[in-house]
């Protein structure tokens, strides 16, 4: 296991959070929780890019697509009539090829955070990923005004501002998937020493 203090964990600003102006605000925030940036960089994603990005395996798609009949059922929507079919694999295929369409409509911010337990910490500054249930004070909570009943209906991903690594194994993927070794840059911030 990892010291928590070193765990480090990946955080994207898609690119609604770019074009908003909110790339200062979420760093921010991060840093004022005592966690540090030891990567940062801005890219325009290719397709093939956020491909590798998301995950291929049938369970994740199929969870995607479960949690977006749950919405449809949540509001009351027909999602047969609306995107033709109610397989849970085909509408997270559906889904997932949404959001590649979104993650390269714009360039996005790519971050490696490193801290005491950084991949919790940083996904409770997030918030929920569904903007209507994250909490005031998340990021996007306080910043995403999306809904996923609007996003399915036009067919499109829901604006939630980052991305944030959910598991420490996801971490390592998506650190060694966007960054070089070269590219990360560890030092002691001034206040470790009285913080730790």
């Amino acid at each position: 296991m990892t010291d928590p203090k070193e765990e480090k964990t990946v955080v994207l600003i898609k690119p609604d959070g770019v074009k908003r102006g909110l790339i200062g605000e979420i760093i921010s925030r991060i840093e004022k929780r005592g966690l540090k940036v030891i990567a940062l960089g801005m890219i325009w994603a290719t397709k093939d890019q956020i491909d590798g990005h998301y995950p291929k395996d049938e369970k994740w798609i199929t969870r995607l697509g479960e949690k977006t009949k749950a919405t449809y059922e949540k509001y009351g929507l027909d999602i047969k009539e609306e995107l033709g079919t109610d397989d849970s694999k085909k509408i997270g295929e559906m889904v997932r090829s949404w959001l590649i369409d979104f993650m390269t409509s714009g360039p996005l911010v790519k971050m490696v955070i490193k801290g005491i337990h950084a991949v919790d910490m940083v996904r409770k500054l997030c918030g929920n990923t569904m903007p209507a249930l994250a909490e005031m004070g998340t990021i996007r909570g306080d910043f995403s005004v999306d809904s996923a009943a609007a996003a399915n209906k036009n067919k499109r991903a829901v604006h939630n501002i980052v991305h944030a690594s959910e598991t420490p194994e996801e971490a390592e993927h998506e650190l060694k998937f966007w960054f070089s070794p070269e590219e990360i840059h560890d030092y002691k911030r001034a206040e470790e020493d009285i913080m730790f």
